[in-house]
């Protein structure tokens, strides 16, 4: 490259996830940014059925310009009106159930069928940025080196100026991460941060035509809790998430090295025999349900090192009790292509990946950890127990970071951050 040849930002993004894939795009209108995604499998897929999201990251995807085309697939068009976030009903009895807490908010809560989701930025990608079959074995970085290097599983190397860990819950990018980290620092305590941790939870999943379930049923309509029903793909499918839980087991090894597996319907509905009859009529309709065992990760000290950016599940993987594991990797990487696209040169790099982590590491953990609580509140594990009149409104707090600040708030805070530690 001359030396009048403009400078160009190289980013590879590994992992072809939500935040993967909006990274790319967002990156791809920066013209001085090169972006290419190394995704391992053979073609972009989601595991999971539903996506919900909340107007912060409604926002984010207007000021993306993708706000049409996810308009096209919610489960209708978001138009900011107030709308219903989650209903709170109690259940677990045999008579009819009643609600003690409903939670709205501008535009409630917008669903999307999960692999909709994801091909709507697919289909935003520019062409030849794409690489499959690339599971990426391992990177070098060191003080000296202007660029890193990528080693790939199928043998085949790349290069960059930049890594953006975007390789999920089992990041391999974040474990090679913190073992690096242990070992100049001397601090074994680092490596606690590699592996996810189960949160004692196992979830039922299903999905039900809405055909099979009588017009009047409430799931239709609305979000509900705890058994968690919500309808997608236009208002043609319900998605049934159920939660047994045993919070003394949080951190102990989950006893299956599967974490998703086909589970027996018998063994669903014998988890709920007892509860309220609309609740039985859902689980009923649900002939091959799939069981999770839901984990999570410790909140991260550090979601940077020298040139490597981790963003999405890869650095804040949470329990979906709050709905929010999606939203927050679209603001991750909302954030970060914002700083970059103010990069001139490889010097300003790391300032810029320091404003990202100053902005984005104390928002998302502390969504984590909300996440996590949210879900002992739901099942009246937490400190306020079965009191509906303190629960309720407690629950409701739970929401407060979905309104404020705003992301184009904690952009403009970022940039500040950048722009200060340049001058």
């Amino acid at each position: 490259m001359s030396s009048s040849s403009p400078f160009k930002l190289r980013v590879a993004i590994c992992g072809g996830g939500i935040s993967g894939l909006c990274l790319a795009v967002a990156l791809s209108q920066c013209p001085n940014i090169q972006v290419q995604v190394y995704e391992a499998t053979d073609r972009f897929k989601e595991i999971g059925a539903g996506v919900m999201i909340w107007a912060r990251t409604w926002k984010i995807l207007e000021l993306l310009g993708l706000g049409s085309a996810f308009s096209k697939i919610a489960h209708s068009p978001p138009d900011g009106s107030i709308g219903t976030g989650f209903d709170f009903r109690r259940s677990d009895q045999p008579e009819e159930g009643s609600r003690f807490h409903l939670v709205q908010m501008p535009y409630g809560c917008i669903r999307f069928y999960r692999v909709d989701f994801l091909d709507a930025f697919v289909e935003a990608l520019p062409p030849n940025v794409a690489h499959f079959g690339m599971r990426l074995v391992s990177y070098s970085q060191n003080a000296s080196a202007s660029e890193i290097s990528l080693q790939f599983s199928n043998g085949t190397t790349a290069t960059c100026d930049l890594l953006a860990g975007c390789d999920g819950i089992k990041s391999s990018i974040r474990a090679q991460l913190y073992r690096e980290c242990s070992e100049r620092s001397g601090d074994s305590t680092l490596l606690k941060f590699i592996d996810p941790v189960w949160t004692g939870t196992i979830a039922y999943r299903g999905l039900i035509p809405v055909e099979h379930l009588p017009p009047c049923h409430r799931s239709i309509a609305d979000p509900m809790m705890h058994v968690v029903s919500y309808s997608i793909s236009r208002g043609k499918v319900v998605n049934v998430v159920t939660f047994a839980s045993d919070p003394k087991r949080e951190g102990e090894p989950h006893n299956e090295d599967v974490w998703v597996a086909n589970c027996l319907q018998q063994e669903l509905l014998e988890c709920y025999s007892n509860w309220e009859p609309e609740v039985e009529q859902l689980l009923n309709q649900i002939e091959k349900p799939t069981k999770w065992a839901i984990h999570h990760l410790r909140p991260l000290p550090f979601f940077v090192d020298r040139k490597i950016a981790l963003l999405g599940d890869a650095c804040h993987a949470m329990a979906p009790h709050e709905g929010a594991g999606a939203g927050q990797a679209i603001e991750d990487a909302f954030i970060l292509a914002s700083l970059l696209e103010q990069v001139s040169s490889l010097e300003t790099l790391p300032l810029a990946l320091d404003a990202y982590q100053r902005v984005r590491l104390p928002f998302a953990n502390h969504v984590l950890k909300g996440s996590y609580d949210s879900g002992l509140m739901y099942e009246f594990n937490s400190q306020y127990g079965e009191d509906y009149e303190v629960l309720g409104p407690a629950i409701e707090k739970q929401w407060d970071w979905v309104e404020e600040p705003s992301p184009e708030e904690e952009r403009l805070r970022a940039l500040q951050y950048l722009k200060d530690a340049i001058s």
